[in-house]
């Protein structure tokens, strides 16, 4: 079966990165789903405050109900974290493997 990447990309305020950080070291010990293989968060390398969530799948059902799974914490989460980003800057990537 072929694997999902799925990728977020986004710029974070610079006033507001140490309490994104914080939020997501929170949600990054919250995120858990069958077939959820793995997450991180990476920075960007020569742009402070451009930050990549990466996810992969074990497969493209496992992708699709990710976001199905209803948790009330994670959800406060990551409505925080929506607060910390630039408006407008986040770029969603799905790439199937072949």
């Amino acid at each position: 079966m072929a694997k999902v990447l799925f990728t977020v990309q986004y710029e974070v305020l610079p006033e507001k990165r140490n309490d994104f950080l914080s939020s997501m070291n929170e949600l990054k010990s919250l995120i858990s789903a069958d077939g959820l293989e793995s997450y991180s968060l990476f920075e960007v390398k020569g742009k402070n405050n451009t930050f990549s969530e990466v996810y992969i799948f074990s497969s493209a059902d496992a992708y699709e109900a990710f976001d199905d799974a209803e948790n009330e914490r994670v959800n406060i989460l990551i409505s925080k974290i929506e607060g910390y980003k630039v408006h407008g800057s986040t770029k969603y990537t799905t790439l199937s493997e072949m």
